[in-house]
């Protein structure tokens, strides 16, 4: 169902079944791990302008890998990562 890359890959499927007769497929819940657990691979500092995806390609080689920086430093909102040019990010090393 998804992308060996996502972070939804390993995440249980379930369906409920409604009152008209249709089955609806959905994803359970990912809860998100402990960022200062995660084994790291760097820090690096944010520059101007950056953006999450831009830091991600840079130090872990995919763009979409950005969640993984987000994880890494327990941020739901993925723009406030970059917002301060000099903050330092942990970059997780990436987990099967």
């Amino acid at each position: 169902m998804f992308d060996h890359t996502s972070r939804y890959y390993n995440l249980d499927v379930a369906a409920r079944d409604l009152s008209d007769g249709r089955t609806v497929s959905y994803v359970r819940r990912r809860f998100l791990p402990q960022g200062g657990e995660m084994p790291l691979l760097a820090e690096v500092a944010v520059i101007q302008g950056e953006r999450i995806d831009l830091v991600a390609y840079r130090t872990l080689g995919d763009p979409l890998a950005y969640w993984r920086i987000c994880d890494a430093n327990n941020a739901m909102n993925p723009q406030e990562l970059t917002e301060e040019p000099g903050f330092r990010l942990r970059v997780p090393l990436p987990q099967a």
